[in-house]
């Protein structure tokens, strides 16, 4: 990520152990040229993709659909200075095929807001990066202030 700023990195495996206990992560992706970000609950699948369920009629679905898009998860504690973030970046995909759903149907993630015509968006995990600080100390031991 980036070099020498007292983060410590984290592997794939890692990264995906972190996101497999996140309840709540962030989608990336552009709508009208411009960032947009929604946050999302989600599911991490066997092999690390990401699966959101939504709305088949939502703005996000049309956005992401063959695009490549962002999504971060995270978890910090502010009063001990710790805590991580993951972002997988890869290619979105949507799909409506029964057949296709009926897996993440029966144990991927429940809709917040319920819809009569669900559709679930497949993020690819072409690239997992992730960090973490433990106890407000970086990774050369300095104490981070107040």
């Amino acid at each position: 990520m980036y070099n020498n700023d007292g983060f410590r990195e984290l592997d794939r495996q890692k990264c995906l152990e972190r996101l497999s206990s996140a309840d709540l992560g962030r989608v990336v992706f552009t709508r009208d040229a411009l960032p947009a970000v929604l946050p999302v609950n989600f599911w991490l699948d066997q092999d690390g993709a990401v699966l959101l369920r939504t709305s088949a009629a939502s703005e996000m679905v049309r956005a992401v659909d063959g695009a490549v898009v962002a999504f971060e998860a995270d978890q910090v504690d502010a009063a001990t200075h710790a805590g991580w973030s993951v972002v997988v970046t890869g290619v979105a995909s949507v799909t409506a095929d029964t057949a296709e759903r009926d897996r993440p149907t029966a144990i991927g993630p429940r809709s917040w807001v319920p819809w009569p015509d669900e559709v679930f968006v497949r993020i690819a995990p072409e690239i997992v990066i992730g960090r973490e600080l433990l106890a407000g100390r970086t990774v050369y031991g300095v104490r981070l202030s107040s």
